[in-house]
């Protein structure tokens, strides 16, 4: 039961903190000042009997009248609040798995129970940002070994719903990342799907990169479905394309990704645990990896690759997963579009044999889908790439992409940005190297991906020879005042893209 002496009224303030629930109080709040709060507290909430806990945030300046909170617009939600309901307060109980974290800080190997309790408090919500960002810091880098990324991805897959089939066989496929464009997913999953085998893609939103697979489908069809709508797709069409964070799948790897996209930082152990739990969770049962190698990739020498290849298989074995791990050519970006919409234009120009559709993503898409038909079938020779470019070059792949976006809600062209600019080459040559890198970061600064239709062309890939004042690359934005951030940022670059 409420007491009055710690409830205030609540108003909205239309505060938008993404994710986080935030309370806002005045400092001379008597509720404030008797608990003793202080900003950036944890602090337990409670509306019409439905709690959460929120990081509180102190108002100084008049924003709220004597005897009134407010709520981030998230917080708002989850607890159904209307203006003027009654809100109380409380303290909250230190999270005891927190402790496991600052084990972790100080290089301490955590047991499976830990990682169970670190990541069930994050679901709870007993996390607030600093203390997940803590938890990612003490993981990132070399800091997990083989049986902790083991133990973390088990604690994941158990922390949220799983898929259950009826195929023995379930197969799908993920890319570690860093290469811009390698949009391969929605021509891989039309092939295979096309091809009689189960594959229910799950994929994420961006993490570090200018768009994440669920970005770019977004730009053409519904990603947001719930698991009875993804069965009914899956059993109709072989295969969906979905944001995995809609369902529930490991949902701790959605608040994970979220904190990490802020630190622009992804782990290897919380990268492999992040794959593999959403893997393991939607129901796959064979799974291939593709690692690209480059010097301005995520993975940047043959060494490091070979030891990711190695833990993918090692912890996909101990989730009963067959992987198959493919190491390719990451030295520049995959196709020419880099951004949702973009990128979704190169994959509908691969799909429709288009005569200039970017041979690089035709032939990558190719490569991996073979590779899928073959560790399904359990064969060696090479026979799953010929099916696959009979399927993708005879149309049935585009036709059963469209099958697949009408039977989850219907189908869109992707549209860029109204606002462009073209970059010039200053000098003429070969074009040597391209910096994935900060060429991706102009296409974020162009907006990539909250806006979906902003990014960057690509007009130059590797070996392409220059004349001075050929386009190497076009800018799209959705607003002039993000074009002009990319273009002022270009100004201080040199040799993005290095001609010779």
């Amino acid at each position: 039961m409420t007491n009055e002496f710690n409830t205030l009224k609540l108003v909205q303030l239309g505060i938008d903190t993404q994710k986080e629930f935030v309370v806002f109080m005045r400092r001379d709040c008597h509720i404030c000042k008797s608990e003793g709060f202080e900003a950036h507290n944890r602090v337990l909430v409670t509306v019409k009997e439905k709690s959460i806990i929120a990081t509180l945030y102190i108002i100084t300046d008049g924003i709220l009248k004597v005897g009134k909170a407010g709520l981030s617009n998230s917080a708002w939600i989850q607890l159904n609040a209307v203006e003027g309901d009654k809100i109380s307060f409380a303290h909250v109980q230190p999270v005891a798995s927190m402790g496991c974290v600052r084990s972790k800080m100080y290089g301490q190997e955590l047991n499976k129970i830990a990682f169970q309790n670190i990541i069930n408090d994050i679901v709870k919500g007993e996390y607030s940002n600093i203390e997940i960002a803590s938890f990612i810091t003490a993981c990132a880098g070399d800091n997990l070994n083989i049986q902790e990324i083991i133990a973390l991805t088990e604690a994941m897959v158990d922390s949220g719903q799983k898929l259950n089939w009826i195929n023995k066989i379930v197969v799908d496929k993920h890319c570690v990342g860093g290469l811009p464009g390698n949009r391969t997913t929605p021509i891989i999953v039309a092939i295979v799907a096309e091809a009689g085998l189960t594959i229910p893609k799950t994929s994420s939103r961006a993490i570090t990169s200018p768009a994440g697979t669920a970005d770019t489908l977004e730009t053409m069809t519904s990603v947001n479905l719930d698991i009875q709508t993804i069965k009914k797709v899956v059993e109709k069409e072989n295969g969906c394309f979905v944001w995995g964070g809609s369902i529930k799948l490991s949902p701790a790897d959605d608040i994970l990704i979220r904190i990490e996209r802020a630190l622009d930082i992804d782990g290897e152990g919380q990268m492999i645990a992040s794959v593999l739990s959403k893997k393991s969770a939607a129901g796959s049962t064979h799974v291939v990896i593709d690692i690209p190698i480059g010097k301005t990739a995520k993975v940047r020498t043959e060494e490091d690759a070979e030891k990711l290849k190695y833990y993918f298989t090692v912890v996909g074995k101990a989730l009963s997963l067959e992987v198959k791990v493919l190491l390719t050519d990451g030295s520049q970006p995959i196709g020419r579009g880099i951004g949702p919409a973009l990128e979704a234009m190169d994959v509908l120009s691969v799909l429709r044999n288009e005569k200039e559709a970017p041979q690089d993503l035709r032939n990558k898409s190719l490569l991996i889908a073979g590779s899928i038909i073959d560790l399904a079938n359990n064969q060696k020779n090479g026979n799953g790439y010929l099916s696959a470019e009979r399927i993708l070059s005879s149309g049935r792949a585009y036709e059963k992409f469209m099958a697949i976006c009408k039977a989850q809600g219907g189908f869109k062209e992707p549209v860029l940005g109204p606002f462009k600019t073209d970059i010039h080459a200053e000098k003429s040559g070969i074009v040597v190297e391209i910096d994935n890198r900060r060429l991706a970061k102009i296409a974020k600064l162009a907006g990539a991906p909250h806006d979906p239709k902003a990014g960057v062309l690509l007009h130059t890939p590797l070996k392409t020879r220059i004349t001075k004042g050929d386009i190497l690359f076009c800018i799209y934005a959705e607003t002039k005042g993000e074009l002009n951030y990319a273009i002022e940022y270009l100004k201080k670059e040199q040799d993005i893209i290095l001609i010779q």
